[in-house]
C-alpha cells in the first residue's frame, strides 16, 4: 500500500461522459420521491418551484464554471478556495465537501437496502448493502471511462421511467381522469397557493440539484476541461430541470387534490398504480434502484478525486491518498475508503447522513461564489463595468442565495456539520504545528505558482 505511484490521471472523458456523469449524480428520478412532501407542504405549484430553484442554483453553477476555467484541477472546490482565497480555508472547504461526496454513496446504499428488503424480506438488508458497495466500488476501480460509460448506459435505462410516466399520465388525462385535461396553468400559477408556502419549499427542491458541481472533480480526466466542464455545469441542472418540471406538472394534473394524499412520502407509488396499474407500479419500483447505483458511482468518483488532490499535496497522507493505480489510473485506495464509509450505512440512518450532506454542500457553495470575487475581482482586478457584473454582482447574489438556504437548515445539520468542521480544523492546526517552516509548504504552494 505504501509504494510510490508513478501513474497519473488520464484525460479520457468527453463532453457526453461529463454530462451523464453529473446527471447520474443528481439522479433526476428522485423528483418522484420528493414530490409528495414538497407538494403537500406548498399545496401545489411545484413546477414553478423547480423553476425558481434552478434560478437560485444557476448563480452557483456560474461560479463553478468561472473557476474551473482558472483552475482545471481534480481538487474542485478545495483547489478553487485554496488558490483564490487562502490554502487553510481551502482545506476546510475540501473537508466540508467530502461530507457531500463521501456520504452520498452511504445514502444510496441505505435507500437500495430498504427497497430490496421490502421486496425480499427473507434476505437481510446488510446482504444487499454489501453487494451494492462491491458493485459500485469495482466499477470505479476499473477506470473513470469505464465508470462513465457504465453510468451513461444505466442512466439511459432509468430515463424509461420518465418516458413511460409521460405516456401513461397523458393517456390517463386524455380519458378525462384526474384534472380532466392535459393543459392547465395551475401547476405554474394557482392563486390559492400562498407565496410563503411556495418559497418555504424551495430549499427542499434545491437539494435535488446537488451534484452538478461534482463534475469539476473530473477536470484532470476530461479532454479540454476549460471548455468542456463549464458547458456541462450549465447543461446538467437545465436538463434536470426540464425533467423535473414535466414530471411535477403531470403529477399535479393526475392527482390534483394534494390535500388528500394518504402518505406524502409514498404518493408516487399510488399515482403509478393509478395511471398504469400493477405493471407500471412494479416497473416503477424495480427501476427505482437504478438512481441509487448511478449516484453512488458518481459520488464515489468525485470523493476519491478530492482526496487524491489533497493527498497529492501531502495535506492528507500522500502514500495512501495520493496513490494512483498504474494499471487502472484510478485512486484505488481512496475508492476503497469511500466504500468503507458506505458500509457504515449499516450503522447510520438517513436523517443523520442527509443532514451532513446538506451542511457540507451549502457551506462549500458559499465559498465557491466568494472565490470568484477573490480571484477575478480582487486579485485579477477585473473591475470594468462588465467585470463588476460578472465577477462581483453575480457571485455575490449566488453567495447570498446559498447562505439563506444554509441558514434554513435545522439545528441537527449545524450540530453534526459543525463537529465535522471542528475535527478538520484541529487536523489543520496539527499539520501547521508540525511544520518547521513559518509558512507551510504543504498549504502555501499557490504563492510560488502565482509568481511563475
Amino acid at each position: 500500500m505504501g509504494e510510490k505511484s508513478t501513474a497519473d490521471l488520464k484525460r479520457v472523458l468527453s463532453f457526453r461522459h461529463v454530462v451523464f456523469f453529473g446527471l447520474a449524480f443528481m439522479a433526476p428520478s428522485t423528483v418522484f420521491g420528493t414530490y409528495g412532501v414538497a407538494a403537500f407542504q406548498s399545496d401545489g405549484m411545484i413546477a414553478t418551484g423547480y423553476i425558481i430553484a434552478l434560478f437560485v442554483m444557476l448563480f452557483t453553477a456560474y461560479s463553478y464554471a468561472q473557476l474551473v476555467k482558472a483552475y482545471p484541477s481534480a481538487g474542485a472546490a478545495y483547489t478553487f478556495t485554496k488558490k483564490a482565497i487562502h490554502p487553510h480555508l481551502g482545506f476546510l472547504v475540501g473537508w466540508a465537501i467530502l461530507l457531500d461526496y463521501m456520504l452520498s454513496p452511504m445514502i444510496s446504499s441505505l435507500l437500495l437496502g430498504i427497497a430490496l428488503k421490502a421486496f425480499f424480506p427473507s434476505i437481510p438488508m446488510f446482504v444487499w448493502i454489501i453487494l451494492f458497495v462491491i458493485i459500485f466500488t469495482a466499477v470505479n476501480i476499473l477506470g473513470i471511462k469505464f465508470a462513465a460509460n457504465f453510468n451513461t448506459y444505466v442512466f439511459l435505462i432509468s430515463l424509461l421511467v420518465f418516458v413511460l410516466f409521460v405516456v401513461f399520465a397523458l393517456h390517463y388525462l386524455l380519458k378525462g381522469e384526474g384534472a380532466g385535461t392535459a393543459f392547465s396553468i395551475l401547476p405554474f400559477y394557482d392563486q390559492e397557493v400562498p407565496l410563503s408556502g411556495l418559497i418555504g419549499v424551495i430549499p427542499i427542491l434545491c437539494f435535488t440539484y446537488l451534484g452538478f458541481d461534482a463534475v469539476t472533480a473530473l477536470s484532470e480526466e476530461t479532454k479540454n476541461p476549460t471548455k468542456t466542464i463549464p458547458k456541462a455545469i450549465f447543461i446538467i441542472p437545465i436538463v434536470g430541470s426540464i425533467l423535473y418540471v414535466i414530471v411535477t406538472y403531470l403529477l399535479q394534473l393526475v392527482y390534483p387534490n394534494i390535500s388528500s394524499f394518504t402518505d406524502p412520502q409514498s404518493v408516487q407509488y399510488e399515482i403509478a398504480y393509478l395511471i398504469g396499474g400493477i405493471f407500471f407500479k412494479t416497473f416503477f419500483v424495480v427501476t427505482g434502484i437504478i438512481p441509487s447505483l448511478t449516484s453512488a458511482i458518481a459520488s464515489s468518483s468525485s470523493a476519491s478525486r478530492i482526496m487524491y488532490a489533497m493527498g497529492r499535496e501531502n495535506i492528507l497522507p500522500k502514500k495512501i491518498f495520493g496513490y494512483i493505480s498504474p494499471k487502472f489510473h484510478t485512486p484505488v485506495y481512496n475508492i476503497l475508503i469511500v466504500a468503507f464509509v458506505a458500509l457504515s450505512s449499516l450503522l447510520f440512518n438517513l436523517t443523520t447522513a442527509t443532514s451532513l450532506i446538506n451542511f457540507g454542500a451549502f457551506f462549500t457553495f458559499i465559498f465557491v461564489n466568494i472565490s470568484v470575487i477573490s480571484h477575478y475581482f480582487i486579485k485579477k482586478r477585473n473591475r470594468s463595468f462588465k467585470g463588476t457584473i460578472k465577477y462581483l454582482i453575480i457571485p455575490s447574489i449566488g453567495a447570498v442565495f446559498i447562505l439563506c438556504l444554509w441558514l434554513n437548515l435545522g439545528w441537527y445539520s449545524f450540530f453534526l456539520g459543525g463537529l465535522w468542521l471542528v475535527v478538520g480544523f484541529i487536523y489543520l492546526l496539527k499539520q501547521i504545528k508540525e511544520s518547521k517552516q513559518s509558512t507551510s509548504d504543504i498549504f502555501l504552494d499557490n504563492e510560488y505558482e502565482s509568481n511563475h
